[in-house]
């Protein structure tokens, strides 16, 4: 059997397994094992590049980033400060509007940029701003959209679980891939808010408002709103986890940590936070318990990666791929709208780090063809692979928010609620893709 035939049906059978619910981890080791065991005709060959990869694929001091950002995040989840984000946002700019829903992008924004994970943001958002929205008579679709959609920001704004997984599998520095997520971070928030403002604007019913007595549209007023010696008092709380944010995304951006560094500098400032909110040793034991699940994933899903990558590189297909793309006469518009297109169609049925597992060995060769920047690649792919867990039927984001509000809303109303704002990734896309400079002028300058 040929080489290039056993590689590609170990891709479908991997992408059989995972479909068929078996843990991405074990399908891909176990298809990249069969596979170089048929290309070698060896077992012992296979078994033994299987050891020689758990080791390998972990052993790097770069990959320390990834349990310290990841213990970052989990400080941060149980700490409660996403309650004190998000009502500073609400004070700054619920005169808008759809102001609460604006609030919930902003503070899911900085949410982000300490977690580094859509689900928990959606998780955590679903309990602080639904309910919130809800109370102010917002349509449910708008409030459901509005979480929903700003979760996906904890993927696109550093420290980003998938960044690490994209920039191990590319050899593409962490630090630099955290820097480039900055700017359409921001976009895409950007773009958010006009969004909602636009939505509430024509039909104000979504952002809460009625028609008064003299046909006016007005809100409903907020009791005890909260005044400047009240908003001073949020503040103060809210102002250590940005102070968090601008230490760790300055540090690596000006040059005084490294991306590892930094994230122990994070880990030990969100340690030190969690103690003053009132963090002691149960809550600190449940932080380390859920990193330590989440972060052997991580890396159980790295070294089953590497050695997908091994299979693919030994079999030859990668580079007969990006052959018959260069041969074919499509021009690199046309092979990224390509690229982007089945990114969208897995994204419907498979998680978003399993996306990337998957078809990062193969597409990076047909980067190299044309030439494309790793770094711009990388953030266009994470946003369209992040588009999946807002689109049916998998929507991981989506049933984590179900899962969280209960018999409340349907499944069916948060994918409606999502829609527009999957048309605003998708000009934020565009803009990515049409304008590389918003992606690649902050790393440029580190």
């Amino acid at each position: 059997m040929e080489a290039a035939v056993i590689a590609a049906l170990s891709i479908v059978g991997l992408l059989v397994l995972v479909l068929l619910g078996v843990h991405v981890i074990f399908s891909l080791a176990l298809m990249s094992f069969i596979g170089i065991w048929l290309l070698t005709s060896n077992f012992n060959i296979a078994l033994s590049l299987l050891g020689t990869t758990s080791f390998s694929g972990v052993k790097e001091y770069t990959f320390t980033v990834i349990p310290l950002f990841i213990l970052m995040g989990s400080f941060m989840g149980r700490s409660g400060v996403a309650r004190d984000l998000f009502d500073t946002a609400n004070y700054l700019v619920k005169k808008l509007p759809g102001g609460m829903g604006i609030a919930t992008v902003v503070s899911n924004a900085v949410f982000a940029a300490v977690t580094g994970a859509s689900v928990a943001s959606a998780t955590v958002f679903s309990k602080i701003s639904f309910p919130a929205m809800k109370s102010y008579n917002y349509k449910t679709s708008l409030a459901l959209g509005a979480v929903a959609g700003s979760s996906v920001l904890g993927m696109l704004i550093p420290p980003s679980v998938l960044m690490i997984i994209y920039g191990m599998l590319s050899e593409t520095s962490i630090g630099k891939l955290f820097v480039a997520g900055v700017i359409p971070g921001l976009v895409m928030v950007f773009i958010y808010s006009i969004g909602i403002i636009l939505m509430c604007t024509i039909n104000p019913e979504l952002g809460g408002r009625f028609k008064n007595e003299h046909g006016k549209w007005v809100a409903k007023s907020e009791e005890g709103e909260t005044d400047a010696q009240g908003f001073l008092k949020l503040f103060i709380k809210s102002a250590p986890i940005f102070g968090v944010v601008l230490l760790v995304i300055g540090g690596i951006w000006g040059g005084f940590f490294t991306p590892t560094e930094a994230s122990a500098v994070g880990a030990f400032s969100t340690f030190l936070i969690s103690m003053a909110r009132g963090m002691r040793w149960n809550g600190i034991k449940a932080v380390f318990m859920d990193s330590a699940g989440t972060i052997a994933t991580v890396m159980f899903l790295l070294i089953a990666a590497k050695m997908y990558s091994r299979m693919l590189a030994m079999s030859g297909v990668t580079v007969t791929l990006a052959s018959m793309i260069a041969d074919s006469g499509l021009g690199s518009g046309m092979v990224l709208f390509l690229i982007c297109a089945a990114l969208v169609l897995l994204g419907c049925v498979l998680d978003s780090n399993s996306i990337l597992l998957i078809m990062v060995p193969l597409i990076l060769p047909v980067a190299a063809v044309y030439g494309w920047d790793l770094l711009w690649f990388g953030i266009v792919m994470i946003i369209v692979v992040e588009m999946g867990i807002l689109t049916p039927p998998f929507g991981m984001v989506v049933f984590a928010m179900k899962s969280t509000i209960g018999d409340e809303v349907k499944v069916e109303e948060i994918f409606r609620g999502a829609a527009p704002f999957i048309f605003m990734m998708v000009i934020v896309i565009l803009l990515c893709i049409f304008f590389p400079p918003l992606v690649t002028w902050l790393p440029s300058l580190i």
